[in-house]
């Protein structure tokens, strides 16, 4: 088995979630868009918040585009870009190079690519020689199992498959979902998350179900140290991750290089 990428040099890295439906914040319960609760109606103002709390980067979704296959909610994401001055992340609804332009020319630091990584991996890999370090890919899995479309449709690839494949592509990093903990707070897998930092030499960024400060202190344990960091949701809105304190605790260790 290779060994993940050293680290050495930054923090470990932090994102607040925003998942935009509807042009409102929101929350899904392991992707199901019939079960969402809307906890901001104000993306901007939520976007601002999080700056303010101190967050260094911010990762944002459009849902609704990511079901339809195209932006949806570009509006509100556009108002964000305008609104902050740390990084955006964004996936939902990217599905081809003009339109991963169209986000890097307005401001996004880096697109998210989920469904095409499987469906079209030769996009990804054009994406990643035009735009170096401009590039994530989320593998969303449920079981195991890579998911897309919205997470409405699993395939029959396994997530280190994926990973395996992505590895020499030239992405900026991998963000793993595990489906079935998302947005019901029962804590991040870091356990699968550590099992593709282990096995490839790309940054991995854990997701789904990070429910407080509980999950940020597992993050600092040695075996879970190469991960690039985390994304939050749920905890944050409703309050059980006190920001400041996760992003103390955070703030001391060293993780693997920051994103571009």
């Amino acid at each position: 088995m290779r060994a993940g990428r050293p680290s050495a040099v930054s923090p470990m890295i932090l994102f607040p979630a925003i998942d935009l439906k509807d042009g409102r914040c929101v929350r899904l319960v392991r992707g199901d868009m019939a079960r969402a609760t809307v906890f901001h109606d104000d993306p901007v103002a939520q976007a601002c918040q999080f700056q303010r709390q101190g967050f260094s980067y911010l990762h944002v979704v459009d849902l609704d585009g990511a079901f339809a296959g195209r932006p949806v909610n570009a509006q509100a994401v556009t108002a964000i870009l305008g609104a902050v001055n740390i990084p955006v992340q964004l996936g939902g609804g990217i599905r081809d190079l003009a339109t991963i332009a169209m986000w890097l020319e307005r401001g996004v630091r880096r697109v998210i690519l989920g469904t095409q990584a499987v469906r079209d991996p030769d996009l990804v890999r054009a994406a990643c020689r035009r735009f170096p370090d401009r590039v994530v890919v989320g593998i969303d899995a449920v079981a195991g199992r890579v998911a897309v479309a919205g997470w409405a449709e699993v395939s029959t690839l396994t997530a280190l498959e994926l990973a395996r494949r992505l590895e020499d592509v030239g992405v900026a990093a991998i963000i793993h979902t595990d489906i079935e903990r998302d947005g019901i707070l029962k804590g991040l897998n870091l356990a699968a998350a550590a099992e593709l930092a282990r096995a490839i030499r790309v940054p991995i960024i854990a997701a789904g179900g990070l429910a407080g400060l509980d999950d940020i202190a597992a993050l600092l344990q040695p075996k879970y140290r190469m991960l690039a960091g985390a994304i939050a949701g749920r905890a944050l809105y409703d309050g059980r991750l006190d920001a400041g304190a996760a992003l103390a605790m955070l703030a001391g260790v060293r993780g693997p290089a920051p994103p571009a």
